[in-house]
């Protein structure tokens, strides 16, 4: 048996943490790692307190279909990035790597295109994390060094 390589190993436990993810459209898990130690997990769902998409049955991004990567403010639920950086402290989190997995809700297949909103790249940044992986493939992903947002993301 061939033994996994670190990042898909740890793109294995975010894609665990999406399968709590409450949303209609797109589930994601993120992680963040640190001298091989798990620091956080995050996964999309609503605030503490207010209801899930899953449990209202009703999205209101897709009822007024409005296309992926828009008009997140009428999203209810807080994204995997952000629920993962909530849940740790800057200290643990600096110079530390991201993971994210996204599924699609409907289909469950891997989201091959899937990246940090505007929003996430900038509380990423902030956080003092250094580098993303996202998962493309089973076995292939995609390694960001977050400084390149911050020197060449004009959007941000």
């Amino acid at each position: 048996m061939e033994r996994r390589d670190k990042h898909n190993y740890y793109l294995d436990i975010a894609q665990t943490v999406l399968e709590r993810g409450t949303c209609l459209r797109r589930n994601y898990g993120a992680i963040i790692v640190k001298n091989d130690r798990i620091i956080s997990t995050g996964y999309a769902g609503a605030p503490r307190g207010r209801k899930n998409c899953i449990d209202m049955q009703c999205c209101l991004r897709e009822s007024k279909q409005i296309p992926h990567g828009e008009r997140y403010e009428l999203c209810r639920s807080v994204h995997a990035e952000a629920n993962c950086i909530i849940n740790a402290s800057r200290n643990e989190m600096i110079g530390g790597t991201l993971y994210l997995v996204g599924v699609d809700a409907k289909s469950g297949e891997l989201i091959h295109d899937a990246n940090s909103c505007a929003m996430c790249r900038r509380l990423i940044i902030n956080a003092g994390i250094d580098r993303v992986v996202v998962r493309n493939t089973e076995t292939d992903y995609t390694e960001i060094i977050v400084r390149d947002w911050v020197f060449n993301d004009d959007t941000l």
